[in-house]
């Protein structure tokens, strides 16, 4: 399931798209905020540019509207079965989903550009 050549494992692991050999971001530690979104220009691998267009990854603002919505209405599910206090529900809402943006930002990045490049096993320079 999350072997090589998978979508699932480049938008897991955050590995260049084609080649899935090189990780697209210059800093892997999501909790180096500051380097959250810088991007290698473009795999040293297989010479994929990452930025495909210019502002490419605005449309990744899509998908992450749709993570964020579907990580808040389970946050609200479960936080909602143990107390019914919408001030707690709402409160524990914000809390995971500040939590989770660094994860979901990465993650709706690479989900998006997956949609659009294609694992080639033998491509190199």
């Amino acid at each position: 399931m999350l072997k090589k050549g998978s979508k699932l494992y480049s938008i897991l692991t955050g590995t260049c798209p084609r080649c899935q050999k090189e990780s697209m971001y210059v800093d892997q530690n999501l909790l180096h905020l500051n380097n959250l979104i810088k991007m290698n220009e473009k795999c040293g691998h297989c010479d994929l540019k990452y930025q495909i267009e210019p502002s490419f990854f605005y449309g990744a603002m899509y998908v992450s509207y749709g993570l964020n919505v579907a990580l808040g209405i389970l946050a609200f599910i479960i936080t909602f079965q143990f107390d019914r206090s919408i001030t707690t529900t709402f409160t524990s809402i914000i809390i995971v989903l500040v939590l989770a943006f660094p994860f979901i930002m990465r993650l709706s990045r690479n989900i998006y550009i997956n949609m659009f490049v294609s694992y080639k096993p033998k491509t190199s320079k």
